[in-house]
């Protein structure tokens, strides 16, 4: 538990701050404007984009990492990169991956998998890799990803809108909801349905890339 702690702690240096995955273009776009329609984006991306993608592949990375398996490491990695929708999102889970990767080397606890597999730079691989290597197991260590991943989007929120932080605890609560359904079908999914459709993400996070005014890297 202590180990999932740090790992989904606002406080891992990995700069998830600094990321809004598109919200900040949606904002700008007029789609997101209110605690509903934040509510609506947030709990949108963790359920079409987030739970079926990234949380499908960190149960299989889990699983790789823990049976020594670096083949199937590198092809769930790649597959993560292959199936980002904009250079954005890639660089977003790039910078994040290499963080973590130089923390985890740091606490001696990255090992020579990283370099043995040649594993392209990914922050759901390293969150997956760190896991194991702090002993959190997979169900444990996908509930925090994915709650990590929507404390990051409210976070977001609160500083692009006149929301405050009850407002925030509002979305959240939702979105533990949300978690619980979530993870059971990133756990249930099979290999060939893993993958994420999400246009308007897509739209937004490529606008980002020429957004005049940007609080956020993505």
């Amino acid at each position: 538990m202590l180990g999932l702690l740090r790992l989904v702690s606002p406080a891992l240096p990995v700069g998830a701050f600094s990321y809004s995955r598109g919200l900040e273009s949606a904002v700008a776009a007029g789609w997101v404007r209110d605690e509903a329609s934040a509510a609506g984006w947030i709990l949108g991306v963790l359920e079409h984009a987030t739970a079926p993608l990234d949380g499908a592949a960190l149960v299989r990375l889990h699983d790789a990492f823990s049976a020594g398996d670096l083949a199937a490491a590198l092809r769930w990695t790649r597959l993560l990169r292959a199936s980002r929708e904009s250079a954005e999102l890639l660089l977003e889970d790039e910078q994040m991956g290499l963080a973590l990767a130089r923390l985890l080397a740091s606490l001696g606890a990255l090992g020579g998998e990283h370099d043995r597999a040649g594993l392209p730079p990914s922050f759901t691989c390293m969150f997956a890799l760190a896991a194991v290597r702090w002993q959190v197991d997979r169900r444990d260590a996908l509930h925090g990803f994915l709650y990590a991943c929507s404390e990051g989007q409210v976070s977001a929120a609160l500083r692009l809108l006149p929301l405050g932080q009850t407002a925030g605890q509002r979305i959240l609560d939702q979105a533990l909801l949300a978690i619980e359904r979530c993870a059971e079908k990133a756990l249930a999914i099979e290999d060939d349905e893993i993958g994420n459709f999400t246009p308007g993400l897509a739209l937004a996070s490529a606008w980002h890339e020429t957004q005049y005014s940007r609080l956020f890297r993505s």
